[in-house]
């Protein structure tokens, strides 16, 4: 039972299976996913287990998901999505004002987070680093295949706002400007 004053949640609340109920999921298939914020893969463990302890759920994340549904629904979904499109031609366009390359091609480019090339001579890792020190904006290198190749810039919910993309470019051309170019 969720503990007075705990959001419900926050601890396993089971109901007892009755001789009338359905199988339980754990029991629907031989590989049923396991996953942080179900738990439904505990009932059995816990039935079966000697001691067993429960994990604390990671409750500000559960807040926050709220929050930002509710900002959602508020803004609703069509003008979340036009607004982050707007941001995101924005950011592009101002990328390319600066003399920067585009990595993915438009048609398949997401509003949500833009990668654009490393400058030739330029090392990413001084670029992002500076964005952090000097102006406390976090970027993010290239995955796999493209690291060390591209920079990711996210503009995601309440972050995707003309004044953020603003903000970002006049961070980057500052950045552009004060690092030194690399001996690559």
């Amino acid at each position: 039972r969720p503990q007075a004053g705990s959001p419900p949640w926050s601890q396993p609340s089971h109901p007892q299976p009755s001789p009338l109920s359905p199988p339980h999921p754990v029991h629907w298939s031989q590989s049923s996913p396991e996953g942080f914020a179900s738990p439904l893969c505990w009932v059995q463990r816990r039935e079966e287990a000697t001691s067993w302890y429960h994990h604390t759920a990671p409750i500000n994340s559960f807040f926050s998901l709220r929050e930002g549904l509710a900002m959602l629904a508020e803004l609703g979904l069509e003008s979340s999505w036009e607004r982050h499109r707007a941001n995101c031609a924005k950011l592009c366009q101002g990328l390319r004002d600066l003399g920067l390359e585009l990595f993915v091609k438009e048609e398949v480019r997401l509003p949500t987070v833009t990668t654009v090339r490393v400058p030739e001579g330029y090392n990413w890792k001084d670029i992002v680093a500076f964005l952090m020190d000097n102006h406390a904006i976090e970027i993010a290198g290239g995955l796999g295949p493209s690291v060390g190749q591209v920079l990711r810039i996210g503009l995601m919910g309440c972050n995707s706002t003309s004044s953020n993309v603003d903000r970002v470019l006049s961070a980057l051309r500052d950045a552009l400007r004060c690092c030194q170019r690399s001996r690559l």
